[in-house]
């Protein structure tokens, strides 16, 4: 098989494992701007996909082509000014920010009654999700980074069992522990207390989050640290000044893991949490979807679109950090 079918080949295959993944997103976002009419909501949806199929293949088509075009640039800028129109066409009618209408005010049902009194600001739940993410963040990083330094630099008594007991405290299932978790932050009087869920959720990270920042640390030479502290410097400052910005991308990666491990908490954050004032945005895209009257998907859509942002703004910062790191020696 030629290059050129080769690639074929692996481009219609990534096409097609993509497709089950981007789909549902692409209906999220659109859903999340279309009233709950079946039909009509149906429609757009398909019209939308039908638009981005175009889109995906035209786009295709200009990579390929980039080569042999005179303008690029301007046949790129063609090209998505007759997406917007198709999109305007065909879907802009059919569009509304309705489902929006909590960003503004608590009254999410737009009735004036139902869940206005149980559910706090969309605001307020965002801050709390940030707040307990970035904390988490914070403690693990910090913690989890002079304990893999240490373990990857010094020799000691029962450190081979001691990584080991990281991996199989990794493996061990967190669940199991939630009634033990429960009773335990009872006692502390930590019940009902970010802080407390906060704790819970950094213990459970840090044994993953040294692992990983160990191999990181082990593809630092030791002669480069050694010879800043020939030179003059301390340990602590040979570590701060050689040894980090070495392991930057190792630092990056692992943050990001534990930022979207804790943005995503569910399970803990519904268990250790009771009163739905300190909710999180994970407990608030529960609430929005559970009513009585009827699942308004086109609002619940809406909502995960906002719980969608924040992910999608760090990994945009965070991505380049994230695909350069090596580990182990082999770089991604």
């Amino acid at each position: 098989m030629n290059r050129a079918g080769f690639s074929g080949v692996i481009l219609l295959f990534l096409t097609l494992v993509s497709i089950p993944v981007l789909l549902p997103y692409l209906w999220l976002l659109v859903k999340s701007f279309t009233l709950s009419d079946g039909a009509i909501s149906s429609m757009v949806m398909w019209r939308s996909t039908a638009i981005a199929a175009v889109a995906y293949a035209g786009a295709v088509l200009l990579c390929l082509l980039a080569a042999r075009l005179k303008r690029p640039q301007f046949a790129w800028s063609v090209f998505g000014l007759a997406i917007l129109i198709l999109a305007a066409v065909f879907i802009g009618p059919y569009l509304t920010l309705e489902n929006y209408r909590f960003l503004l005010t608590r009254d999410i049902d737009g009735t004036g009654t139902s869940r206005t009194g149980l559910l706090p600001s969309i605001w307020s739940a965002l801050g709390s999700s940030l707040l307990f993410a970035m904390a988490q963040t914070l403690i693990v990083t910090l913690v989890a980074t002079p304990a893999a330094y240490a373990l990857s630099r010094f020799a000691f008594a029962g450190r081979e069992a001691f990584l080991r007991g990281l991996l199989m405290l990794h493996a061990f299932p967190a669940l199991a522990l939630t009634v033990a978790v429960f009773v335990q932050l009872y006692y502390m009087g930590l019940l009902n207390s970010l802080a407390g869920v906060v704790l819970v959720l950094s213990a459970l990270e840090l044994p993953y989050a040294i692992f990983v920042l160990k191999g990181f640390f082990d593809t630092v030479p030791w002669d480069i640290e050694m010879s800043a502290v020939t030179d003059g410097a301390t340990r602590a400052q040979a570590f701060r000044m050689i040894v980090l910005p070495q392991v930057r991308s190792g630092l990056i990666a692992v943050a990001t893991f534990t930022f979207l491990r804790g943005w995503e908490e569910y399970v803990f954050v519904q268990t250790l949490l009771i009163e739905k004032s300190q909710m999180t945005m994970s407990l608030y895209l529960f609430f929005v979807s559970q009513d009585h009257m009827g699942v308004d998907y086109g609002l619940v859509a809406a909502v995960g679109i906002v719980y969608l942002l924040p992910v999608i703004i760090l990994y945009t910062f965070t991505q380049k950090y994230i695909t350069q790191m090596s580990f182990g020696g082999i770089k991604g």
